[in-house]
């Protein structure tokens, strides 16, 4: 580690999710390897950007100008319908454009991790390390210049642990505990000269966490490796949605049943056990191939949770359950069978800066 990384540990420390937010950051998906329906990822994409405009200001990476132009139009037509339904409106001007070359749009992978420091009253950023899921897809490994690129521009300090971790493979209470998995941190193909306990050293060192819980393996169909936000998610300090699966016969139930054990064994950073509440599955999604679906890739801004629906039984039950966990926000389902077919949902797509007020 470099000698002035040794600040890390003066008070900063990865919020939580549901912190105030000073905006959300995207990257416009415009590659049809990903999403071969590529006008109803964008579709699906307009809804979310209009579900988040109500709550937060947002940074939108394009590629270029075309792509800015054609991205405000899409905008200018569903605001325009929408605040015809919608006393309260959405405000365009909340939109930063940023004129990145980015190669795909999972920007909570590739993106920086923010801190904050209350102390200080100041904003840092972690750039770790991305290998595009352990080498998986060599044609996005360009994305990993999207930190450096972002803070020419927001020109924050910025640490450099030189280890390989996406933002989807953690999460966190806020208050000194993480979620993660052994399947994913444990790979060989992200940190294989690592230890468990040296990752420990860097989640603590780096993130401003004491107590790390360890989940075994991930969803069938997730090219990640086992990442937790499509299996189990803090919903506050002491509570966490368990992605869960009832039909014995599926082959998400062995692996499911002993995260969620394990969750139910485990403790928080102050030694209390944690609230566990099971969240559906919504079963299997896709054609022949089982795509990563999951209610656990929520995201939760300032005034919503946003959570991904596939047409499924279960899409209501999981929305009633994510509404009793979060009674201080509106809870609104957007249907990612489209999204989903890039192996990722609105979790994976959006990154927060959280806020110093």
């Amino acid at each position: 580690m470099r000698a002035k990384d040794k600040k890390i540990s003066e008070g900063y420390k990865m919020p939580a999710e549901w912190e105030k937010h000073e905006s959300t950051w995207l990257s416009w998906p415009y590659d049809k390897t990903t999403f071969p329906q590529l006008k109803k990822a964008e579709e699906t994409y307009i809804k979310i950007i209009g579900a988040l405009l109500e709550s937060e200001n947002l940074n939108l990476l394009v590629k270029d100008e075309a792509m800015r132009a054609k991205v405000k139009e899409l905008l200018q037509v569903f605001i325009s319908e929408r605040n015809k339904e919608n006393e309260r409106g959405i405000e365009p001007k909340k939109i930063n454009f940023k004129i990145f070359d980015y190669a795909d749009v999972w920007i909570r992978d590739y993106g920086p991790i923010f801190l904050v420091s209350k102390k200080k009253g100041r904003l840092a950023m972690v750039r770790w390390v991305f290998n595009a899921w352990g080498g998986k897809y060599e044609e996005l490994m360009k994305d990993a210049q999207i930190p450096e690129l972002i803070n020419k521009e927001m020109k924050l300090e910025c640490f450099n642990p030189g280890m390989v971790l996406e933002g989807g493979s953690i999460d966190v209470n806020g208050k000194g505990t993480l979620l993660t998995t052994e399947q994913c941190l444990l790979n060989k193909n992200r940190n294989p000269r690592l230890s468990k306990g040296l990752i420990e050293k860097y989640l603590k060192k780096y993130l401003g966490v004491k107590n790390i819980i360890w989940l075994k393996k991930g969803i069938t169909g997730d090219d990640t490796d086992g990442h937790i936000d499509d299996i189990a998610r803090f919903v506050n300090p002491n509570t966490v949605l368990c992605a869960y699966e009832n039909n014995k016969k599926d082959e998400n139930y062995p692996v499911l049943k002993e995260n969620c054990e394990i969750l139910q064994r485990a403790k928080d950073q102050d030694g209390k056990k944690l609230n566990v509440i099971k969240l559906p599955m919504p079963g299997f999604v896709g054609d022949k191939q089982r795509l990563p679906a999951s209610y656990a890739n929520f995201y939760i801004t300032n005034k919503t949770v946003l959570v991904p629906v596939f047409g499924q039984e279960n899409d209501i039950t999981a929305l009633n359950i994510i509404k009793r966990v979060s009674p201080e926000r509106e809870v609104v389902g957007i249907n990612c069978r489209d999204l989903v077919y890039g192996f990722g949902a609105i979790h994976c797509i959006t990154m927060q800066q959280p806020s110093l007020r």
